[in-house]
């Protein structure tokens, strides 16, 4: 019997530690020369994500302007995309930051 207990206890010596919080965990690490061409790709994404946050708010301020005169609704459609673009910019720009926290 004391020899059953001994051989439960040695195979549930490893999951002890993941149990407990202990488990290794090591940091995200790039296959062997992909870092290079995906941090590339990922520079070209923040690029687009700036001109199309740009064009975003000058689309936004043209409507608003547009809509001035008698096109109110035009105008409420401009001031109501300010926070969308301005959401998806933060979003943009916090992404890296928001991975990190998860992993």
């Amino acid at each position: 019997m004391l020899e059953a207990v001994t051989d439960t206890a040695a195979a549930m010596a490893p999951w002890v530690d993941v149990l407990a919080g202990d488990a290794p965990n090591p940091a995200p690490e790039a296959p062997p020369g992909l870092a290079e061409p995906v941090n590339m790709f990922i520079g070209w994404l923040k690029w687009i994500v700036v001109v199309a946050g740009t064009a975003g708010l000058i689309i936004c301020g043209l409507m608003m302007t547009v809509g001035r005169r008698n096109r109110s609704h035009m105008a409420a459609e401009g001031a109501a995309g300010i926070p969308w673009v301005l959401a998806g910019l933060s979003l943009a720009a916090l992404a890296a930051g928001i991975i990190n926290v998860v992993l």
